[in-house]
Protein backbone atom coordinates (compact mmCIF):
# COMPACT_ATOMS: atom_id res chain seq x y z
CA UNK A 1 0.00 0.00 0.00
CA UNK A 2 1.13 3.53 -0.68
CA UNK A 3 2.99 5.15 2.22
CA UNK A 4 0.94 8.34 1.89
CA UNK A 5 -2.32 6.39 2.32
CA UNK A 6 -0.93 4.67 5.42
CA UNK A 7 -0.04 8.00 7.00
CA UNK A 8 -3.49 9.48 6.35
CA UNK A 9 -5.23 6.36 7.69
CA UNK A 10 -3.03 6.24 10.80
CA UNK A 11 -4.36 9.64 11.90
CA UNK A 12 -7.98 8.38 11.64
CA UNK A 13 -7.56 5.06 13.49
CA UNK A 14 -9.10 4.78 16.96
CA UNK A 15 -6.82 3.59 19.73
CA UNK A 16 -9.36 3.01 22.53
CA UNK A 17 -11.11 -0.04 21.03
CA UNK A 18 -11.35 -3.22 23.15
CA UNK A 19 -10.17 -6.53 21.76
CA UNK A 20 -13.18 -8.05 20.00
CA UNK A 21 -13.62 -11.65 18.92
CA UNK A 22 -16.41 -13.45 17.12
CA UNK A 23 -18.88 -14.76 19.71
CA UNK A 24 -18.50 -11.84 22.12
CA UNK A 25 -21.60 -10.07 23.37
CA UNK A 26 -20.94 -6.36 22.99
CA UNK A 27 -22.72 -3.05 23.32
CA UNK A 28 -22.04 -0.46 20.62
CA UNK A 29 -22.92 3.16 21.34
CA UNK A 30 -23.77 4.97 18.10
CA UNK A 31 -24.40 8.67 17.52
CA UNK A 32 -27.74 9.27 15.78
CA UNK A 33 -28.96 12.53 14.28
CA UNK A 34 -32.69 13.22 14.49
CA UNK A 35 -33.63 16.56 13.05
CA UNK A 36 -31.28 19.11 14.62
CA UNK A 37 -30.52 16.98 17.68
CA UNK A 38 -27.87 14.35 18.18
CA UNK A 39 -28.11 11.52 20.71
CA UNK A 40 -26.35 8.26 21.57
CA UNK A 41 -28.10 4.92 21.16
CA UNK A 42 -26.86 1.57 22.45
CA UNK A 43 -27.04 -1.58 20.32
CA UNK A 44 -26.33 -4.83 22.15
CA UNK A 45 -25.80 -8.17 20.43
CA UNK A 46 -23.40 -10.96 19.47
CA UNK A 47 -20.52 -10.41 17.05
CA UNK A 48 -21.12 -12.92 14.26
CA UNK A 49 -18.53 -11.68 11.76
CA UNK A 50 -15.40 -9.56 11.42
CA UNK A 51 -13.90 -8.45 8.13
CA UNK A 52 -11.32 -6.05 6.81
CA UNK A 53 -8.35 -4.46 8.49
CA UNK A 54 -7.14 -1.02 9.30
CA UNK A 55 -9.55 1.82 8.67
CA UNK A 56 -12.07 -0.38 6.83
CA UNK A 57 -12.47 -3.02 9.59
CA UNK A 58 -16.12 -3.90 10.21
CA UNK A 59 -18.06 -6.11 12.60
CA UNK A 60 -21.54 -7.54 12.15
CA UNK A 61 -23.61 -7.60 15.33
CA UNK A 62 -26.77 -9.72 15.62
CA UNK A 63 -29.58 -9.31 18.12
CA UNK A 64 -33.15 -10.58 18.35
CA UNK A 65 -35.76 -7.88 18.89
CA UNK A 66 -39.42 -8.88 19.35
CA UNK A 67 -38.77 -12.27 17.77
CA UNK A 68 -37.06 -10.87 14.67
CA UNK A 69 -33.32 -11.23 14.12
CA UNK A 70 -31.61 -7.96 13.24
CA UNK A 71 -28.04 -7.72 12.00
CA UNK A 72 -26.18 -4.47 11.79
CA UNK A 73 -22.75 -3.76 10.34
CA UNK A 74 -20.54 -1.25 12.16
CA UNK A 75 -17.43 0.40 10.80
CA UNK A 76 -15.16 0.25 13.86
CA UNK A 77 -13.19 3.42 13.18
CA UNK A 78 -16.22 5.50 12.17
CA UNK A 79 -16.76 8.79 13.99
CA UNK A 80 -20.40 7.72 14.52
CA UNK A 81 -19.30 4.83 16.76
CA UNK A 82 -18.80 6.50 20.13
CA UNK A 83 -17.62 3.54 22.20
CA UNK A 84 -17.80 -0.24 22.42
CA UNK A 85 -18.03 -2.26 25.62
CA UNK A 86 -17.64 -6.02 25.93
CA UNK A 87 -20.42 -7.56 28.04
CA UNK A 88 -19.38 -11.25 27.75
CA UNK A 89 -16.51 -13.07 26.09
CA UNK A 90 -17.83 -16.02 24.12
CA UNK A 91 -16.11 -19.31 23.34
CA UNK A 92 -16.82 -20.42 19.75
CA UNK A 93 -15.05 -22.67 17.27
CA UNK A 94 -15.98 -20.82 14.08
CA UNK A 95 -14.80 -17.65 12.39
CA UNK A 96 -18.31 -16.74 11.20
CA UNK A 97 -21.44 -17.54 13.19
CA UNK A 98 -23.95 -17.62 10.34
CA UNK A 99 -25.56 -20.73 11.83
CA UNK A 100 -27.17 -18.53 14.50
CA UNK A 101 -29.54 -17.20 11.82
CA UNK A 102 -31.33 -20.55 11.62
CA UNK A 103 -31.69 -20.98 15.38
CA UNK A 104 -34.07 -19.48 17.90
CA UNK A 105 -34.40 -19.26 21.67
CA UNK A 106 -32.01 -21.23 23.84
CA UNK A 107 -30.30 -22.77 20.80
CA UNK A 108 -28.62 -19.41 20.13
CA UNK A 109 -26.74 -19.37 23.44
CA UNK A 110 -22.95 -19.15 23.25
CA UNK A 111 -20.74 -20.67 25.91
CA UNK A 112 -18.78 -18.17 27.99
CA UNK A 113 -14.98 -18.29 28.07
CA UNK A 114 -13.30 -19.85 31.07
CA UNK A 115 -11.75 -17.50 33.65
CA UNK A 116 -8.18 -18.53 32.73
CA UNK A 117 -8.65 -17.20 29.22
CA UNK A 118 -10.15 -13.97 30.47
CA UNK A 119 -7.13 -13.16 32.61
CA UNK A 120 -4.83 -13.76 29.63
CA UNK A 121 -6.74 -11.13 27.63
CA UNK A 122 -6.49 -8.56 30.41
CA UNK A 123 -9.96 -8.85 31.91
CA UNK A 124 -9.68 -9.20 35.66
CA UNK A 125 -10.95 -12.40 37.24
CA UNK A 126 -12.17 -12.73 40.82
CA UNK A 127 -9.26 -12.66 43.24
CA UNK A 128 -8.28 -15.85 45.02
CA UNK A 129 -7.63 -15.91 48.76
CA UNK A 130 -4.65 -17.79 50.16
CA UNK A 131 -5.71 -20.19 52.90
CA UNK A 132 -3.01 -20.88 55.50
CA UNK A 133 -2.11 -24.52 56.03
CA UNK A 134 -3.53 -26.09 59.16
CA UNK A 135 -1.13 -28.43 61.02
CA UNK A 136 -2.45 -31.99 61.35
CA UNK A 137 -4.18 -32.68 64.62
CA UNK A 138 -2.16 -35.04 66.83
CA UNK A 139 -4.16 -37.75 68.49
Amino acid sequence: MNQLIKEVEAALLKTNLPSLEVGDTIKVFVKIKEGGKERTQGYEGVVIKQRGCGLSKTITVRRVFQGVGIERVFLLHSPRVEKITVQRKGHVRRAKLYYLRKRAGKATRIREQAQERLTATGISAPETVDVPEVPPASA
